[in-house]
């Protein structure tokens, strides 16, 4: 295959910088966006020749993020790539305990950022790759990382579980729009998944660990997790969620768990 496009957000730290790292091959042009530039994966894609662009956006404001997005994409030949890719992964975790503990712009951002940016982004990629070769090939994705949260409600993380949900829900209406594309036009659409990657050691884990109880019921729970070895790392996490990317049936669910066989 000739060159793959990749758009990823949340690259800076944990899971997310795991896959960008992993992305760090040939044939690959990457964009990552997140709030700061992630300098040992610069160095990185330096070292194997990668092609690798880092765009520091705060996708709490997530409108002109995703107009620029795609203003970039449409500049690029139409034919030029045989695969592309948007990996939504970015979201912010508010403080832990009740909803009313969290102050309106500490809501206003989980949302913002776990939920609208993911929106907002994947309409400016399929507006902008609709006309794509890849696209015509069926060969254009939307991964969003999403959550057990986002199916099992949790005390405390009203927030995160809510951002999660939409995201989960959106993901399912968004792949019946493109199934109904397709079978108007008689092409693929973009395939849509929403996975939920499994409990990986990240600052997310270290901060439900160390949260107030009184608010947080399953703060044990996440105690045990970790003392239990039951954490996967930010590598093994990354490994599992491209593997399931990389899958023939892609798309064929629209909400999914890397634990799914």
């Amino acid at each position: 295959m000739g060159e793959s496009l990749f758009i990823l957000t949340g690259a800076s730290r944990g899971m997310g910088a795991a896959i960008a790292e992993e992305l760090l091959q040939p044939g690959h042009v990457l964009l990552c966006l997140s709030r700061h530039t992630n300098t040992a994966l610069q160095e990185r894609a330096s070292a194997v020749n990668a092609n690798l662009t880092q765009w520091p956006r705060d996708l709490a404001e997530p409108a002109p993020v995703a107009d620029e997005v795609e203003a970039w994409l449409r500049a690029f030949d139409s034919a030029r790539f045989d695969a592309a890719t948007l990996i939504n992964n970015a979201g912010v975790l508010t403080r832990i305990g009740p909803m009313d503990e969290c102050s309106t712009a500490e809501l206003s951002v989980a949302l913002r950022v776990g939920l609208e940016a993911a929106m907002l982004l994947t309409a400016s990629f399929l507006r902008a790759t609709r006309g794509w070769r890849a696209m015509r090939e069926g060969r254009c994705k939307v991964l969003n990382v999403s959550s057990g949260l986002g199916r099992r409600a949790m005390a405390g993380s009203a927030p995160y579980c809510a951002a999660k949900a939409g995201m989960d829900h959106f993901t399912r209406a968004a792949a019946l729009d493109e199934s109904h594309r397709a079978a108007a036009q008689g092409l693929p659409g973009a395939a849509i998944v929403s996975l939920a990657p499994g409990v990986i050691d990240t600052d997310m884990q270290t901060h439900l660990r160390g949260a107030d109880g009184s608010g947080f019921p399953d703060q044990r729970n996440f105690v045990q997790l970790k003392s239990s070895g039951q954490l996967a790392s930010p590598h093994d996490a990354a490994v599992r969620v491209l593997a399931y990317l990389s899958r023939d049936d892609f798309g064929s669910h629209p909400t999914a768990d890397v634990r799914d066989a």
